[in-house]
């Protein structure tokens, strides 16, 4: 299986070692035969939140070689750019041969380049984060976790 790693997935791994065994356990997305993808914007956004932090010099080397492990795809692909803007003319309820049914959502820009990317690389979006459960099964595989019910 594919999975792409949503960036809040990443900072379990980097933050919360019994939340990632968690991760580790149900998905394995790490292990052979999944293939662990990221997307650029998930690079910038953990960056930034490195910066914002203050992170230290050995807890931003731990992040280079942790982000070593993972193909990192780019979102400058026509694919990517279309689906991205399917997506969000989706989640407004505006895309004509595709209905909401149901109250118009405001997605981040950031979370609307992952969606697009996992949509289009037919990947398992891992994520914690509930913004993208209208786009499961229309538009990609979703793999959510409830990270407050983990003990």
């Amino acid at each position: 299986m594919i999975y792409l790693l949503d960036t809040n997935i990443l900072l379990l791994y980097l933050r919360e070692k019994d939340r990632a065994s968690f991760i580790d356990l149900h998905y394995q997305p790490l292990q052979e035969p999944h293939i662990p993808l990221i997307s650029v914007v998930s690079v910038g956004e953990i960056k930034s939140i490195a910066l914002q932090n203050n992170w230290g010099e050995s807890k931003r080397k731990n992040l280079t070689q942790f982000l070593k492990q993972f193909i990192i795809t780019d979102i400058k692909v026509e694919t990517i750019i279309e689906r991205y803007a399917e997506i969000d003319a989706f989640s407004q309820g505006k895309l004509n041969n595709m209905p909401l049914n149901d109250s118009a959502r405001n997605m981040a820009k950031n979370d609307l380049w992952i969606a697009a990317t996992a949509s289009v690389l037919k990947a398992t979006l891992l994520t914690t984060d509930k913004d993208f459960n209208h786009l499961h099964n229309k538009f990609l595989e979703l793999a959510y976790i409830d990270i407050y019910s983990l003990k």
